[in-house]
């Protein structure tokens, strides 16, 4: 734990997402509150999407960060805020296009969750 997954669609050229993965699981890490073997990410690239109504040139990256329950709201919410500021930062500039850049915070019940970790050989 935590699981980050980076959702984005296919029209953000130049949007490197191995490379966001890379610096948001550095963040998560700094943030001091995770193991640094602990953070998984992933990136989803969307090819079929619809925002709004409108056919105008949009696109959007939303990256949602589970992690276990019953941390404080202002962890959370400190980790939201580093998140958006970490990938606004490395979303190449757009002329013409409008990016929706979101993140959000959600809790997995400790209760719930199980983890089994294989150690190499």
């Amino acid at each position: 734990m935590p699981h980050l997954t980076l959702e984005f669609t296919r029209n953000l050229s130049g949007f490197d997402a191995q490379e966001a993965l890379l610096h948001m699981n550095k963040a998560i890490f700094g943030s001091g509150h995770f193991d640094e073997v602990d953070i998984k990410s992933r990136a989803i690239p969307i090819d079929c999407f619809v925002i709004g109504t409108s056919p105008e040139n949009r696109g959007f990256i939303h990256a949602r960060l589970a992690i276990m329950s019953n941390r404080p709201p202002a962890v959370r919410q400190a980790l939201s805020t580093m998140l958006l500021q970490e990938l606004s930062g490395l979303v190449p500039e757009h002329p013409g296009l409008h990016v929706q850049i979101c993140v959000e915070i959600i809790e997995i019940e400790r209760d719930t969750y199980s983890k089994n970790v294989l150690e190499a050989s």
